[in-house]
């Protein structure tokens, strides 16, 4: 059972962990539980190696049919003493398909290495009483820690002793703004089980830095027991799903392999029926034959390049996306974002720019408020930097100083400090003193409610005057204001001594103040996220924000990017845990604004949206997101801001931080999808062709192609457009279109029967061309030439195939009102009809296929049957467009 250690007292937590407030544990207890609890390390998630990856990749649906066709290819070549071409052609194909996709997802793989980073570090940890500096994978439970301003937290803690400490959590929570660290146990207010983890301000969480001050803690959970190693189980135990295209081409195979068994059965007994008719008895040599022409019509019906052509796509799309800054890690993934429905965003350093900045002032004199806010902070700007270095809220102080002229290395010259009263969270302010030409300035800031109550005058009209409670009133509402834009308010005053104080205290320097004014910061928007959740809504995908910020806060931005119109669209984390998963679903619809959320509350937002069969797409940057990264169907991080174990739990990675990356990939991505569907339909209706022209050869008792020219047609043809069309530019109004369903059929939107409609029209020109050669060579030379009608059937199977290609451009567009041009598709093109025309003009290659060389009226006919089937095409996607309208 987990321990909620925030609720124990620092002498109840030193004493459930057996330790010692002074001198720590002994080198010899800690080596014991060493060997008893292990290094505070992560545990690796299990790999695949090559071979095993290898294997996997031949268990795709499609190839496991190709390996299937050649198989039975092999047996009936053996049987009939023919040679194996057909069976290596088919294996070089699943080869060179799963090495394509090996190399493209081993290239981008980094799994989560980054996770063991930690074991680099070192910690300053008390043993036998000395502090001592030890690898950070040594800590055990008990360890007393020492941490100071810029160190990392290298296990979950509890803390002994604080001084003004502030630690960064975002990575974990998602809250831009470092958290005040105090000692005081946290009670569970009533009916509440837990606390989030960034309210629990008495503890300290691995994967956490210390921004400000100092402090001592007793380590109560190392490695896998600690939050980050919850994630990274998380991650580990969350299996990868089946993308949308995945399941399609699962489909498409089962459909292929049940069309080309019951093609192959029904031919094999009409053949082996026919013969006993003809015959009255089985001849075994007949009933071989039938069985190779099953077997034929077989490979003929399968696209055994389409999982090559389809790969080969994916990896252009991958090469495409690179150049937007969009970095694919998972080759599957390109064709996800196309059907993206939902983005699910981080708030901070995603939507955000994570650096806190001053963007509205209250004062008189905006020069002395820079001034005393700068001077009064320890964030350091140099000469040359463009930004401060130090606490975020401090270092936002120091940078609006610098950009309205007052650098804080000039006004560290001109003011020295010569004493200060450090921040803590009970009185909420920070005293600096300062040398200002012979003259001893005082400047305090701090949260403005605590600095009015010092404060006894202001600036008023240029003039120091007194604050009367009509002016704190007045002072008060504007603060409300800027709260209420959910800005953070923190006010300056100064003081002028006569000379240099004797204590540097509290009680006889934060009185007595003159108020100045106050600034608003806030965490501000990316500039380019407006427009890109903009796009996002005119393509149809719906915006969420999911953040571990303050619900008012990530209300204020929800409001400003327009992801949400109410406060009443906003809900916290705490709020969802009296939801159970089945209500969840609802609550998913009515909100899009989540706040103070934990980790496993993202993954249960996703995991929502994914129930009603939605295509979820989360983005983030912080170990935090991880999880719920892992748990939709395409994982974005960030690849500046993203650590690195987003970025192994991710699909892609944005290379520029930029939200508005996410819509050139979606658009991308919906590009690729269409043309994969071109390729589908291109190929499918052209192998269908195959199959029925085969198939009426057989029933009229004659021979239009050999299983060589199918193979050459299948191979060559078949191929090569359909790489071509994998290039095709996007058409107009891609984004403009909704998402299309995950459920959605490849086939859907007429493709279905446009695919059997032109497979028909192209098997009956085949067939017709067929006949045309026969009879003219018949008319020419008196005699019949089986050769002439095969080649004039052959040059038309090859040529309707390119100018089907050319068709393919647009599924249900007219190709003559397109404005763009496929060059890739016209030099493949022109190419493929080269290489055909020379297998039937080479003497040695015809001879091999058993073709013939045709003259030219023969080769004008063939070409003039092929290019029929464009304007077929355009008028059956006319009806289609018409009927489609009604």
């Amino acid at each position: 059972m987990q321990t909620n250690w925030f609720t124990k007292s620092i002498k109840e937590t030193i004493s459930e962990t057996n330790s010692d407030i002074e001198s720590g544990l002994t080198e010899a207890e800690a080596k014991k539980r060493q060997e008893e609890g292990g290094l505070n390390k992560l545990k690796e998630a299990p790999r695949d190696g090559l071979i095993k990856k290898f294997f996997k990749s031949l268990l795709d649906p499609m190839i496991i049919m190709l390996i299937g066709a050649a198989i039975i290819s092999a047996v009936t070549s053996v049987a009939s003493g023919d040679n194996l071409t057909d069976v290596f052609i088919i294996l070089f194909v699943v080869v060179v398909n799963t090495v394509l996709g090996m190399v493209q997802e081993s290239k981008a793989e980094q799994a989560i290495d980054s996770l063991m980073e930690m074991t680099k570090s070192t910690s300053k940890v008390i043993r036998d009483g000395i502090i001592k500096n030890v690898k950070s994978e040594e800590l055990v439970k008990g360890d007393i820690i020492v941490l100071e301003a810029g160190d990392a937290v290298p296990a979950d803690c509890r803390i002994i002793e604080s001084f003004s400490l502030k630690v960064e959590e975002s990575a974990l929570t998602g809250e831009s703004v470092p958290v005040n660290k105090l000692v005081d146990i946290i009670n569970l207010k009533e009916n509440t089980m837990e606390i989030p983890l960034g309210d629990r301000t008495n503890m300290l969480y691995s994967g956490s830095t210390i921004a400000y001050g100092r402090g001592k803690a007793v380590v109560v959970a190392i490695g896998m027991d600690t939050e980050m190693g919850k994630i990274a189980n998380a991650l580990q135990q969350e299996e990868d799903e089946k993308t949308p295209l995945q399941k399609k081409m699962a489909e498409i195979s089962k459909m292929l392999t049940k069309l080309v068994v019951g093609i192959s059965i029904f031919v094999f007994a009409f053949g082996v029926v026919e013969e006993f008719i003809k015959t009255g008895n089985f001849v075994f040599s007949t009933v071989l034959d039938t069985f190779m022409l099953a077997v034929a019509l077989a490979v003929a019906a399968i696209p055994e390049g389409l999982p090559a052509v389809v790969t080969i796509i994916l990896s252009m799309g991958v090469t495409s996306m690179s150049k937007r800054q969009a970095l694919i890690r998972k080759i599957s993934a390109v064709e996800t974002l196309g059907c993206t429905q939902v983005i699910c965003s981080d708030k901070t350093g995603t939507l955000t720019q994570n650096k806190m900045t001053v963007i509205d002032v209250s004062t008189e004199n905006e020069q002395l408020l820079a001034k005393a806010m700068a001077l009064c902070s320890d964030a350091q700007i140099g000469e040359n930097d463009k930004e401060a270095i130090g606490e975020p809220t401090e270092a936002a102080l120091v940078n609006y100083a610098n950009k309205i002229g007052l650098p804080k290395y000039k006004l560290n010259e001109s003011a020295p400090r010569i004493g200060e009263v450090p921040f803590d969270s009970m009185r909420k302010m920070m005293t600096t003193v300062h040398n200002e030409s012979g003259k001893v300035i005082q400047y305090t800031k701090g949260a403005c409610e605590m600095l009015l109550d010092r404060c006894n005058s202001y600036i008023k009209n240029g003039e120091i005057v007194p604050l009367t409670e009509g002016a704190k009133l007045e002072i008060k509402n504007k603060n409300k204001e800027f709260a209420d834009k959910a800005l953070r308010v923190l006010g300056a005053a100064y003081r002028e001594h006569q000379e240099i104080p004797e204590k540097f205290e509290t009680e006889n320097l934060e009185r007595d103040l003159i108020f100045i004014g106050f600034v608003g910061m806030i965490d501000p928007c990316r500039p380019e996220v407006s427009n890109a959740i903009a796009e996002c809504k005119s393509a149809g995908i719906r915006v969420v924000m999911i953040t571990g910020d303050h619900i008012d806060t990530a209300t204020a931005i929800g409001k400003d990017l327009k992801i949400i119109s109410d406060s009443s669209e906003a809900i916290t984390g705490v709020e969802l845990n009296k939801y159970s998963d089945e209500e969840l679903i609802e609550i998913v619809n009515k909100h899009s604004v989540f706040a103070r959320v934990q980790p496993e509350h993202k993954t249960r937002i996703v995991k929502a949206l994914k129930a009603q069969e939605l295509v979820v797409a989360m983005t983030g940057d912080g170990v935090n997101d991880a999880p719920s990264i892992k748990a939709a169907d395409i994982g974005i991080s960030m690849g500046i801001t993203g650590t690195d174990v987003t970025k192994g739990a991710s699909d892609m990675v944005l290379a520029d931080d930029n939200f508005a990356t996410i819509v050139n990939a979606v658009e991308e991505g919906r590009k690729i999808y269409d043309n994969i569907r071109k390729v589908l339909q291109f190929q499918l209706s052209t192998n269908m062709a195959e199959v029925i022209y085969v198939f009426l050869a057989n029933v009229m008792g004659i021979t239009i192609v050999t299983p060589a020219q199918l193979l050459w047609i299948n191979m060559v043809t078949d191929s090569t457009p359909g790489l071509a069309l994998g290039m095709e530019k996007a058409e107009g109004n891609l984004m403009q279109r909704k998402p299309r369903s995950s459920s959605e059929s490849v086939f859907a939107n007429g493709a279905r029967s446009a695919m059997i409609i032109h497979g028909i029209l192209m098997a009956l020109i085949v067939t017709l061309s067929f006949f045309v050669g026969q009879y003219m060579e018949l008319k020419h030379f008196g005699i019949f030439k089986s050769a002439d009608g095969m080649t004039m059937a052959f040059l038309t199977a090859n040529f309707i195939e390119m100018f089907y290609a050319i068709e393919m451009r647009s599924q249900n567009g007219s190709i003559f009102k397109m404005k763009t041009k496929n060059k890739w598709l016209i030099g493949s093109t022109a190419i493929t009809i080269l290489f055909t025309l020379g297998v039937i003009y080479i003497a040695p290659i015809s001879k091999m296929f058993g073709l013939t060389a045709i003259n030219l009226k023969e080769l004008i006919v063939a070409f003039g049957l092929s290019i029929s089937i464009i304007p077929f095409a355009e008028i059956h996607k006319a009806i289609y467009r018409a009927t489609s309208k009604k």
